[in-house]
């Protein structure tokens, strides 16, 4: 089985956590290539048997341009590579899934989801209006208010991964 995962990363957080699920769908026996949103053209989304797509969240939901210049901007932000130009939701909008298996993943602060929202919905409810099939539930891996990842959430992240490559291996 091969899997591409696409992600959109402002301060590295959400980076780290696509590399964590890499690393768990290699272990669940699955091919992975990774890249973010602007590497990746349409026709290489849909290149695969699944396609895993995740981003921040950024006020209760996916990333927009004013909200990925702030965080551009922001003097704590130290990760070199940030998503410059569009987006996930820009990206998105470009593809045709025409059944296609996807999943969905987020970055969101460690509070309840009714105060910070999740970007994962917003990205599962695109993939499905674009016509993906959705093969797994979202999910959300929790950063700090000072916006490093809550401990264990990489592991969590490969365990989800492996969860992903084995229960579609198998399916």
């Amino acid at each position: 089985m091969q899997v591409r995962i696409v992600y959109e990363s402002m301060y590295g957080n959400t980076a780290a956590i696509a590399r964590a699920i890499a690393e768990g769908i290699e272990a669940g026996g699955a091919e992975v290539t990774i890249a973010g949103v602007n590497e990746v053209t349409p026709e290489d989304a849909i290149a695969s048997d699944l396609l895993v797509v995740g981003g921040p969240t950024h006020a209760h939901g996916m990333s927009r341009a004013t909200t990925r210049k702030t965080a551009i901007d922001d003097a704590k932000r130290t990760y070199e590579e940030p998503t410059m130009g569009d987006g996930l939701r820009e990206w998105i909008d470009r593809l045709h899934g025409d059944g296609h298996p996807a999943v969905a993943f987020d970055t969101r602060i460690d509070a309840p989801v009714a105060f910070t929202g999740a970007a994962s919905k917003g990205i599962a409810k695109r993939l499905i209006g674009e016509g993906f099939h959705l093969a797994a539930d979202r999910e959300s891996f929790l950063v700090t208010k000072q916006n490093q990842l809550v401990d264990g959430e990489l592991d969590r992240a490969k365990a989800w991964g492996t969860m992903l490559a084995t229960s579609l291996v198998t399916a």
